[in-house]
């Protein structure tokens, strides 16, 4: 692209694990994009990450029309359109950003990096599914002619959590996961052991979450006194400070072991058959993960030897 000011669109709009693991992909589009105007279209509970990180000039939030919602649609289109983008990365790459790749009818269009018929550099096939989300975005950019999309610096991603009041050594604790996958979260009882097993070690076990891990955070609290409850405290900035100072975390799949992984906290995840792995996993400077197809059989001693080995 030989423009001085092009526009750039880049389309990413969930979930909070997957936004992480674009962060490599976000960093090489700006890096080789350095005079071009970049948008990024994404949803409310990313937009003030996206804002601080300066990868991006703009920050749009999509509404996400329901199917029936023409007025909605038409709003999305003209929103899209008005952008004179010559190229648009679409990160999200799920039916709903490829059919934004239609918005555009009848022309013109932009060149289109994802996987929607039609796409300038389209990645696709059935070995992309096999692949783990960071090398899809890897694989993605190269056909845009993006080579290289290493780890970026997220000096910018931190809080003063002072506040907390926290003692030296601690150890995050992720216990939840999303309230619709319950078999993708580790039993309170194994929690409360590795709790015990920390203060024991003279390391305080930090529980972080959302309004729905109140209840289980405050089972584990109950049954490791000791351990300190931070759920509904926290937010993304908090989270990635607190991971940049904790000794480690050990946590279910769920968006914030992404964030606490790329902060550059040692990282202990624990998988069930709901999870792949290979796919998902967190990545960062020391992740380590453990699976079992029903969490209930993963036993407390199994994850303390994983983290006396870290």
């Amino acid at each position: 692209m030989t423009a001085a000011r092009s526009n750039i669109l880049v389309i990413k709009l969930s979930a909070l694990g997957d936004f992480i693991m674009c962060f490599a992909a976000f960093a090489a589009i700006r890096r080789n994009h350095p005079q071009a105007y970049i948008t990024l279209l994404t949803t409310q509970p990313f937009a003030e990450m996206a804002k601080k990180s300066g990868w991006f000039d703009e920050v749009q939030i999509d509404a996400r029309p329901k199917l029936f919602d023409i007025p909605g649609w038409l709003k999305l289109r003209a929103q899209l359109r008005a952008g004179n983008y010559a190229r648009v990365y679409d990160l999200q790459t799920n039916s709903r950003s490829g059919f934004y790749h239609r918005l555009f009818f009848p022309g013109p269009y932009p060149e289109w990096a994802g996987n929607a018929p039609g796409s300038t550099f389209r990645h696709h096939g059935a070995a992309r599914e096999k692949l783990h989300a960071w090398d899809i975005r890897r694989e993605q950019l190269e056909l845009a002619g993006i080579i290289g999309t290493p780890f970026p610096d997220l000096a910018w991603l931190d809080a003063d959590i002072s506040h907390y009041n926290l003692p030296p050594r601690f150890v995050l604790i992720c216990a939840g996961a999303a309230p619709s996958r319950p078999r993708k979260r580790w039993t309170v009882a194994g929690y409360a052991k590795v709790c015990q097993f920390l203060i024991a070690q003279h390391i305080t076990p930090v529980l972080i979450g959302s309004d729905a891990e109140k209840d289980i955070n405050a089972k584990i609290a109950a049954d490791a006194p000791g351990a300190i409850n931070l759920s509904n405290q926290t937010n993304l900035f908090d989270i990635a400070a607190l991971a940049r100072r904790a000794a480690g975390a050990v946590g279910n799949d769920t968006g914030p072991m992404h964030l606490i992984a790329a902060a550059g906290c040692p990282t202990l995840s624990l998988f069930s058959a709901d999870s792949q792995p290979w796919h998902s996993r967190p990545m960062g400077q020391a992740t380590a993960f453990l699976q079992r197809d029903n969490l209930a059989d993963l036993h407390a001693d199994e994850v303390i030897q994983e983290i006396l080995l870290r």
